[in-house]
């Protein structure tokens, strides 16, 4: 396993196998996966709806898989996300197949703030079945 560190971000609404196996693919990236949650005010802003549950049961979910030595809330305000990710300092920053909030310029902010990592993108987990939006119908 390499010595790097990755980052992912994430809402992680209602865990379910897409997300540990997103965590999975992160974790298999390096040696230390570092998990930021999303805040419950700004997954209202990006998605337009409050999480079924609370950012910290989602941060809860994540922790009890095992696979982060991190599990964080993230930044609150937009304008410091750059400074949250410099302070963790990743090697590599995954990304899900579906996660398009901020990251359509991600890499140039990412230099533009002095953060040197790379951007990795994967792959989905049956989408069609593990889909946080398909278990919130249920809920």
């Amino acid at each position: 396993m390499p010595n790097r560190r990755i980052l992912v971000f994430g809402t992680f609404d209602l865990l379910h196998p897409g997300h540990v196996s997103f965590l999975r693919q992160a974790k298999r990236r390096g040696h230390e996966l570092v998990v930021a949650v999303a805040r419950d005010a700004n997954v209202r802003r990006i998605k337009g709806r409050r999480p079924a549950q609370s950012e910290r049961r989602r941060a809860a979910a994540v922790r009890r898989t095992g696979l982060a030595v991190r599990v964080l809330l993230a930044s609150t305000d937009p304008d410091t996300r750059y400074a949250f990710i410099k302070r963790i300092a990743p090697d590599i920053i995954c990304l899900g197949y579906d996660q398009t909030a901020y990251t359509d310029t991600l890499a140039d902010d990412l230099v533009r703030h002095g953060v040197r990592c790379r951007i990795v993108r994967l792959k989905p987990f049956y989408p069609r079945r593990y889909k946080s939006s398909l278990f919130r119908s249920k809920h």
